[in-house]
């Protein structure tokens, strides 16, 4: 799939705002990981590498979009085929 940075930007945003409607925190931290997501003190914790590129972001993203469920939530159906496709390649 090939986007331009600006559409990588509006899609990782509208990725964390499902993430927030899921009950997820979105970090971006530095170190050697590619990211994902986990439980964090019984929170739900999206952390992606900060030093990824924004393709790379947007793919971890999707995956642990995927891992949470987004079957019961309304999205559009541009963003649903994101993290369909996307969440399988990470």
């Amino acid at each position: 799939m090939k986007l331009k940075e600006k559409e990588f930007e509006e899609i990782i945003q509208d990725l964390k705002s499902v993430a927030s409607q899921l009950g997820a925190g979105v970090r971006f931290e530095k170190g050697d990981f590619k990211g994902g997501y986990c439980l964090l003190k019984e929170s739900k914790v999206i952390v992606i590498n900060k030093n990824a590129n924004l393709q790379r972001k947007a793919m971890i993203l999707s995956a642990a979009l995927k891992e949470l469920g987004v079957d019961d939530i309304y999205l559009n159906p541009k963003l649903r085929e994101w993290i369909d496709e996307m969440g399988d390649n990470k």
